[in-house]
C-alpha cells in the first residue's frame, strides 16, 4: 500500500510515520509531503533506516499542498491508495494574528488534495482534525453529532476543512474520513504549544506565561495513542464518517503546569529550593482573545466501532516527553 502523508515532517505527522514503519516495516510506501514551515522539522525522521529509503518505502518532497501543480505530479507519479492530511496551520495564537495563511493552508489546501485524490481514485481520504471545531463546552462532552462552533480563525478554518471533506463525499462519493483529535503531547512537537514550552522554559528557568487565571480545561493525548486511532480509522473507518479521538484525561492549565514541575523537579532531582523558584517563574498574563473554556469530547463511537482505546498512561508518557525534550537540551 502507498501512503501519501501531508504535514509528515511536523508533530504529529511525524509520529504517524514513524508508527507506521513500526508496525508495517517495508511492506508499505509513504510518500511524505511538507512545506517544511516553521513548526517542521525534518531531523524528526531521520531515524529512519537507509534501507527503507534505498528501497524507496519512505520518500520526502518540499511541497505546499496549496501548490496544485507539484500535487498533481505527486498522485501521478505515485497513485497513493491513501492520503492522510496532516498539513495545517495549527497554532491559535497565530491565527488571530494572520487568519488568511490558516485559510489558505487549511481550506484551499485540502481542497487542491481533495480534487488530486478524486481525480486519481484514492482508497481513502482522511482528514486530520480538531475538537476546537466544536467550540466550547462548561459541561458534558461533545460527540460526533454536536454541531460546528468554532471560535478562533484557526478552528474555523478546520471546521471549514472538514465540512468540504464532507461535502466531496456527499458529491463525488470519496471515500472521506475525518478524526478530530484532543490535545495531543509527546515527542517531536514545536516548543510554542503547552507542554514543550513549560518543559523548555522550566529547563532553562525562563518565565512562564498562564493566559488569564489558568483554569482553562483540556484533554491530553498522547501522540502514539492518536497515530494508532489514525491507523484504524484509515483501514476500518467507515466512509463519510467522523471519529473522535481522545484521552479522557483533563487537566486545567494551571494544574498541569504544576504537575510539569513536579515532574521535572523528579526527572532531574532538583532540591527544594529549585522548585521554589521554578515556581515563581509562572506569570499570568493577558488572556488570548475568544479563549475557549474546555474541550471535552466521547470517544464511545470509536471505542465501540474500531476497538480503539488510549494506552499511554499520562504520568508515564509526561515522564517520557519531559526526558526526550531533556536529551534534546542537551
Amino acid at each position: 500500500m502507498i501512503y501519501l502523508v501531508t504535514g509528515g515532517a511536523g508533530f504529529i505527522g511525524a509520529n504517524f510515520i514513524h508508527y507506521m514503519f513500526n508496525k508495517f516495516h517495508d511492506e508499505i510506501q509513504i510518500i511524505n509531503v511538507d512545506k517544511l514551515t516553521y513548526a517542521a522539522n525534518l531531523p524528526n525522521l531521520e531515524s529512519i533506516s537507509s534501507a527503507l529509503i534505498e528501497k524507496s518505502c519512505y520518500i520526502f518532497e518540499q511541497i505546499d499542498i496549496c501548490d496544485s501543480e507539484n500535487i498533481e505530479r505527486i498522485f501521478r507519479t505515485y497513485k497513493p491508495d491513501y492520503v492522510i492530511n496532516f498539513a495545517a496551520e495549527t497554532h491559535v495564537d497565530r491565527s488571530i494574528i494572520s487568519p488568511q495563511v490558516f485559510l489558505k493552508t487549511n481550506v484551499l489546501g485540502t481542497q487542491v488534495l481533495l480534487d488530486a485524490s478524486l481525480k486519481y481514485g484514492v482508497r481513502r481520504f482522511h482528514q486530520i482534525s480538531t475538537d476546537e471545531v466544536y467550540g466550547s463546552i462548561e459541561e458534558g462532552y461533545f460527540t460526533e453529532q454536536t454541531p460546528l462552533n468554532p471560535r478562533s480563525p484557526y478552528s474555523a478554518s478546520k471546521a471549514s476543512a472538514d465540512l468540504l471533506c464532507q461535502a466531496y463525499y456527499s458529491t463525488y462519493q470519496l471515500p472521506i474520513t475525518i478524526s478530530r483529535c484532543s490535545n495531543n503531547y509527546g515527542p517531536y512537537q514545536y516548543v510554542e504549544k503547552l507542554i514543550p514550552l513549560v518543559i523548555t522554559r522550566l529547563l532553562r528557568k525562563e518565565s512562564i506565561p498562564v493566559y488569564g487565571d489558568g483554569l482553562n480545561v483540556r484533554d491530553w493525548l498522547h501522540v502514539r495513542d492518536h497515530c494508532d486511532a489514525i491507523e484504524k480509522i484509515i483501514h476500518r473507518g467507515k466512509d463519510g464518517e467522523v471519529y473522535n479521538i481522545g484521552g479522557n484525561n483533563e487537566w486545567k492549565n494551571i494544574d498541569l503546569i504544576y504537575f510539569l514541575i513536579k515532574k521535572i523537579k523528579s526527572v532531574l532531582a532538583k532540591s527544594t529550593q529549585e522548585e521554589y523558584i521554578y515556581n515563581k517563574l509562572i506569570t499570568y498574563v493577558e488572556d488570548r482573545k475568544g479563549h475557549d473554556r474546555r474541550y471535552a469530547i466521547d470517544v464511545s463511537k470509536i471505542k465501540e466501532e474500531l476497538h480503539w482505546e488510549a494506552k499511554v498512561f499520562f504520568e508515564e508518557g509526561i515522564q517520557e516527553t519531559v526526558t526526550w525534550y531533556l536529551q534534546k537540551e542537551k
